[in-house]
């Protein structure tokens, strides 16, 4: 549909722009005394080139306007409809049966609306391409998530192993998962130990330990170490299917968006077509003269036509979003405009919203005997070794230079150890350093993971790693705040470490140990206040919240999952670009407002003149000439007034 509506606008423009030159020639000084350009060749040009405009490109506003008058529910189609059809039916008369209408044009002959039909036509469908190119992208969070899951999974038989279609696993089927894959379905690990990465339901950056008995889920990523796991639950029953399910049934859902044109629409069309009728009557009974009640009756149908409020509402959005793009907000659709202006509840997940999203060491404390310097050293040379999330992180908090470790041993989801410049190493977790007859002190977690090293069978040091607040977070969350926005914090982490990172950005509201289904739930329990909700996340957790929310706002480095389930994307992943997207989203609103102000208001000057209400007064009767120069000054002062927003202050 897209495509098809493009290539109607694409031909449209094509032929539109020379029917426009010709009909407003005559009005350009110094073009006005040109013979031809008023002359029947190019009238006689205006109505061919109106031809295809009309009647194939605007083929599909002529079904719609069809079918509200057959079901009786006057919207924007219907009157684009009546006013297109008039205008054109009237100009084609005007040609063939020039004697029957007055002479007002230029030249002593009767006026001709060709440019009107073609350029109303041209601005409906350039707003539908909008609206469908829009709707096109909401597909791609249901792609995105379906690719998480591998298309093969390895199945352990009695004969051996052998790789089989995913869609061919059964439940209580074994399967072996190697390092860097991702689990096809959810089941319970039978054999060996693991480090999962579960990013993609809880949101969080650290790896999470498995061992025989636990649960694994489909999508989730093996880090470290081949394990054996016992299929559970396949197909549509898996955890990934969930969340698919509810990111499809959210997006398929119409957002509340109010449109003011069609609600205008079902009580203005039939009182244009009342004043239409009482303007041919009148005429007639009383104007003596029957070409003067026909034009004048067609003249209200045609200026009644929305070619102002056409422009209204896709010149503030496209302006709108324009300068939001430029600043890093990128917006989907009108829907995400009105509802952010509208926004009183955000909802923002934890890890790479408020958060770096990824571990660091942010302490390191060493006892008697050892420096800081040397147990990060020691550690970060030893870890070189492991491709563990943990293990990266301390690699990266040591500035020196690494050396190269010998004898490595890994005890996946336990520790490493091995010898680092002659000297041996351990570095892990308590129990794994007690293990080797090493004596650890009782440490508390806190909001990070704590990591402990030993050198030469003595403990040296321990480090704590933790996913820190952006710098940026405290700033955005105070100027939501001053907005009459409430914050709610989301979070797949622990309740110790959400409070934490909530009391350093600045939040009071704080859930946490959510699964993205309970995320999704409270999202939805929030909107049934009545309130308007809106969610910020950067997680394949976050998909389905982001999309049951009124307007979904997603982080710019995260996941693809993520961006395409939100409506507005900021880009450079900083949270205060949130408060700047509601900041335009409210200008872009009062500066539609104000446009449809200009429209409407055309539109309440021009029918009376039209009708002819000023006539018996002043004398004056809308002509074709003074109804294009007043529709060109309407349309203008919609797009001038649109075009502020490029310098709206975010």
């Amino acid at each position: 549909m897209l495509r098809d509506f493009s290539r109607r606008f694409f031909v449209g423009a094509i032929f539109t722009a020379p029917i426009v030159v010709l009909a407003m020639a005559p009005m350009v000084p110094g073009l006005d005394h040109i013979e031809w350009l008023s002359g029947d060749p190019a009238r006689f040009a205006q109505m061919v080139l109106s031809l295809p405009v009309v009647f194939w490109c605007g083929s599909p506003l002529w079904k719609a306007g069809w079918n509200s008058i057959v079901e009786r529910s006057p919207d924007m189609f219907t009157l684009v409809t009546l006013g297109v059809g008039a205008a054109w039916v009237y100009s084609e008369a005007a040609i063939l049966f020039p004697w029957a209408f007055p002479a007002a044009g230029h030249g002593g002959r009767p006026d001709l609306y060709f440019e009107s039909a073609a350029v109303i036509t041209m601005l409906v469908l350039l707003g539908q391409i909008l609206e469908h190119r829009a709707r096109a992208k909401t597909a791609g969070a249901i792609q995105a998530l379906m690719a998480l899951a591998p298309n093969t999974a390895r199945l352990v038989e009695e004969t051996g192993e052998r790789e089989i279609p995913l869609a061919d696993v059964k439940p209580g089927d074994v399967l072996r998962v190697r390092p860097g894959e991702k689990i096809p379905v959810d089941g319970i690990l039978r054999e060996g130990n693991a480090s999962i990465d579960e990013s993609m339901l809880t949101g969080e950056a650290m790896p999470v330990e498995k061992h025989a008995g636990e649960n694994l889920a489909a999508g989730t990523l093996n880090t470290t170490g081949s394990f054996l796991m016992r299929a559970e639950r396949v197909g549509t029953a898996t955890v990934l299917a969930r969340i698919i399910r509810l990111v499809s049934e959210a997006q398929s859902s119409r957002a509340p968006v109010q449109d003011l044109t069609d609600k205008v629409s079902a009580w203005f069309v039939p009182v244009v077509l009342g004043i239409s009728a009482v303007t041919f009557f009148v005429w007639l009974a009383f104007g003596g003269s029957l070409s003067l009640a026909i034009s004048s009756a067609v003249a209200v149908l045609i200026v009644a036509c929305p070619c102002a409020l056409g422009l209204a509402t896709p010149m503030s959005l496209v302006t709108g979003m324009g300068r939001g793009a430029s600043a890093g907000i990128l917006i989907k659709n009108a829907a995400a405009v009105q509802n952010l202006a509208k926004l009183e509840i955000l909802a923002l997940d934890k890890t790479g919203t408020i958060t770096e999203g990824r571990p660091r060491v942010v302490r390191c404390e060493p006892v008697t005997g050892f420096t800081e310097s040397e147990v990060l050293e020691f550690a970060a040379s030893l870890e070189s070794a492991s491709e563990h999330p943990l293990a990266r992180a301390v690699v990266a908090g040591f500035s020196g230079k690494i050396s190269p470790p010998e004898n490595v041993q890994t005890a996946t989801g336990f520790g490493i150890r091995g010898t680092v410049k002659g000297r041996r190493v351990h570095v892990g977790r308590r129990e794994f350093l007690e293990s080797h007859g090493i004596t650890c002190p009782a440490v508390e977690a806190g909001s990070g993971s704590i990591v402990f090293v030993a050198i030469e069978d003595r403990f040296a040091g321990l480090l704590e790693l933790a996913d820190s607040i952006k710098p940026t977070t405290p700033a955005a969350v105070e100027a939501l705040r001053s907005m009459g926005i409430r914050l709610v914090l989301l979070t797949g982490d622990r309740m110790e470490v959400a409070r934490a990172a909530a009391s350093q950005a600045g939040i009071q509201d704080v859930r946490a140990g959510l699964a993205p289904e309970q995320k999704n739930n409270i999202v939805s329990e929030l909107k049934k206040s009545g309130r308007v909700v809106g969610m910020a996340g950067d997680g394949i957790n976050d998909a389905p919240a982001l999309a049951a929310a009124d307007v979904g706002i997603a982080m710019g480095n995260g996941t693809d999952v993520a961006i395409e389930s939100a409506a507005v994307t900021l880009v450079h992943g900083d949270l205060r670009g949130a408060a700047r997207a509601v900041r335009l989203s409210r200008a872009i609103m009062r500066n539609i407002r104000q446009n449809l102000v200009f429209a409407f208001g055309y539109n309440a000057l021009a029918i009376p003149l039209a009708a002819g209400v000023f006539y018996s007064i002043w004398g004056v009767l809308l002509n074709p000439m003074t109804a294009g120069a007043a529709m060109v000054c309407s349309s203008l002062s919609v797009v001038l007034n649109a075009l502020r927003l490029r310098r709206v202050s975010l």
